[in-house]
């Protein structure tokens, strides 16, 4: 019996017991379905932190007081507090002087919050940060109206501002924020431009803030220190490695600090690599875990296909053995039976990746960037098949091992 033979046999058997065949298909369409979403879920996590979070493809870099590994516990914390001293802009000019794969560096302080008001409207809450006039160009701000910050402005600690979009459209509903003044603990600043809008990243706004100079934020916010000391925004040179520009500051830093060779950083530096590594270290293993449970359902789906096919074997007892009377070798009969398993599950398989995928675009309307790989559709597929075959090979042995004589005799 040819392959195709064998097909069309299984695809007449499923099509003869439509209900039952739907009932088995519903345990791997639940499986695959549940398995999916999880995935998918996981997958545009990881994307999601790419693209909003590390800032995967970018050349710029930020040194700071501490690094990520001082805060792996409360001793790590105690003595990089002891031992990492604050920035400070002697250390931003020597590295600007003598860094030769640096395109720019920029400083920029924050960690504040203040209440912004206009007239007799109040936004709460409202982040407050300052920054060298370089950083528009590090950050690639996008500018929607206005300008960004100039250096005669920060020399000058000038009270302008650089919003984002919810100052503008909460504040100034009328479209009028540009020029105008908002007043900041008192104090008024003008205006001078509006961020293109972020939306948010986990639910946590980005157009929610006000930029300032960096010498205007320190002269008005009780200086530059503590919680509000700088930190610097470092850009590559076009054509040089994200980690000899990292190296090369390091060094410098070292230098400047009078670090003796071997002994640790008393600063930090933190690229898009390590942030992007960092969350994944945490993704990583509570991934198995989501991942296990849903894995259970396709098992579940699994016996319910095995038991099915336990059920036709002996339904179709006296039909096994006519064919094997007639001619049928053992192979015949083992091939239609996973046959019949595999392509169960495959449709299930396949149905469910379809609900999935619909699923995805629900939940990444409403709740949460979702994305299916292509290579995760493929092996969905491959792997529901697979599970139907195994669960589908017990029966399948047990219908190629029966006696022609004794099968012809069931009732």
């Amino acid at each position: 019996m040819n392959l195709a033979e064998t097909l069309k046999l299984a695809l007449a058997s499923i099509m003869a017991h439509k209900l039952r065949s739907f009932l088995t298909l519903l345990g791997m369409i639940i499986g695959m379905t549940a398995f999916m979403v999880v995935l998918s879920l996981l997958q545009g996590f990881s994307a999601y932190v790419d693209e909003k979070i590390a800032g995967i493809g970018s050349s710029s870099f930020t040194v700071q007081r501490f690094n990520f590994e001082d805060f792996k516990d409360t001793d790590s914390i105690a003595a990089a507090q002891r031992r990492n001293k604050e920035l400070t802009f002697d250390e931003l000019d020597f590295i600007k002087e003598r860094a030769q794969l640096v395109s720019y560096i920029g400083a920029k302080a924050g960690n504040t919050s203040r209440d912004v008001r206009y007239g007799t409207e109040t936004l709460a809450e409202v982040s407050i940060t300052g920054a060298e006039p370089v950083i528009g160009i590090i950050d690639n701000i996008d500018v929607e109206y206005g300008r960004y910050f100039t250096e005669s402005e920060n020399n000058n600690s000038m009270r302008v501002a650089f919003v984002g979009s919810d100052i503008s459209t909460k504040l100034f509903p009328q479209g009028d924020a540009l020029g105008n003044e908002i007043m900041i603990s008192g104090i008024p600043y003008r205006i001078i431009g509006i961020q293109v809008a972020k939306g948010t990243v986990f639910g946590q706004p980005r157009d929610n803030f006000v930029q300032l100079p960096i010498k205007t934020f320190g002269a008005n916010f009780g200086g530059l220190k503590w919680q509000r000391a700088p930190y610097f925004v470092v850009m590559a040179k076009d054509g040089v490695k994200m980690a000899d520009a990292v190296d090369e500051v390091r060094t410098l830093m070292r230098i400047k600090r009078k670090l003796p060779t071997g002994e640790k950083d008393n600063f930090g530096i933190v690229t898009p690599d390590a942030i992007s590594g960092l969350i994944g270290s945490f993704t990583r293993a509570f991934s198995i875990v989501i991942l296990f449970v849903p894995g259970i359902a396709l098992m579940v789906g699994a016996i319910v296909i095995m038991n099915i096919m336990l059920v036709a074997v002996t339904e179709r007892t006296k039909e096994i053995g006519i064919r094997k009377s007639l001619g049928a070798r053992q192979a015949d009969i083992l091939r239609q039976f996973l046959f019949e398993s595999g392509l169960l599950s495959a449709i299930g398989g396949l149905m469910g990746l379809i609900l999935a995928f619909v699923l995805g675009i629900i939940i990444t309307k409403f709740v949460f960037p979702t994305k299916i790989p292509w290579w995760a559709a493929v092996i969905a597929i491959s792997v529901s098949a697979a599970v139907g075959i195994l669960a589908g090979l017990f029966p399948a042995w047990k219908a190629a091992k029966l006696d022609p004589i004794e099968a012809l005799r069931a009732d």
